[in-house]
């Protein structure tokens, strides 16, 4: 009996002692699992902010990008039209210029055509030689300081010339801006040059060659000419 009890009880030991370590063996699984868990669910949380911060640098970064294209853009647009107005600037000057709406200065030659005993200015010769001057180059012209431009009409009125509708009486001043020697030499040829073909009708011709030739601005009535009829060409 006494045998029995001390098996029996030894095997009770045995078994409590192996409750004991499969009690251990569980807490130390779940502490484990509990440590692990905690890590995974750091990492997982880190992996969430970096994912969140990531996705805001990149919304941000885009953001970035949009302004420096819509900045570029401005830009662009602000050169553009610096350039267009450049542009529009000096074709509105040479418009002026060519129209005569601007007083204008530089070199030249003065042609003096005057009445004589003999023989009187007609409005056809002031018409030939602003044709021999516009072929040699001439860039601006007035006569009497009327500024000659293409709807400029010179018409025989008794004793004057109208130009520009304007009464004009001898002596005839014709002054032309351009190229000194292209004017002087077009007007100067032997025999068939406009001097030498005028002098030898017995008409009073004079030129000199000027640095600093001021002539004013178209000015007339007909500066306020409008187009009723002709219309630009749609394309």
């Amino acid at each position: 009996m006494n045998r029995n009890k001390i098996v029996i009880s030894i095997i009770i030991a045995g078994i409590c002692i192996i409750l004991v370590a499969i009690m251990f063996a569980q807490f130390k699984v779940v502490e484990q699992t509990d440590i692990t868990g905690i890590e995974r669910a750091r990492e997982t949380e880190l992996q969430t902010m970096l994912a969140s911060w990531k996705t805001k640098y990149e919304e941000v970064a885009e953001k970035l990008t949009e302004t420096q294209e819509k900045i570029r853009e401005y830009q662009e647009k602000m050169n553009s039209n610096e350039q267009a107005s450049e542009l529009l600037d000096k074709e509105l000057e040479q418009t002026n210029l060519l129209v005569g709406r601007t007083d204008v200065v530089g070199q030249g030659i003065i042609v003096t055509l005057q009445d004589n005993e003999e023989k009187s200015i007609e409005a056809s010769d002031l018409r030939f030689l602003i044709n021999e001057l516009k072929l040699a180059g001439a860039e601006a012209i007035a006569i009497n300081d009327k500024r000659i431009v293409n709807m400029s009409d010179m018409v025989d009125v008794n004793e004057y010339i109208l130009i520009n509708e304007d009464r004009v009486v001898s002596p005839y001043v014709i002054k032309a801006i351009g190229n000194q020697t292209y004017l002087s030499s077009a007007l100067s040829l032997k025999t068939s040059g406009f001097i030498d073909s005028y002098r030898n009708l017995g008409k009073t011709v004079e030129m000199t060659q000027e640095k600093n030739i001021v002539i004013n601005a178209y000015n007339s009535r007909k500066s306020q000419f409008q187009f009723r009829y002709a219309k630009e060409v749609e394309e």
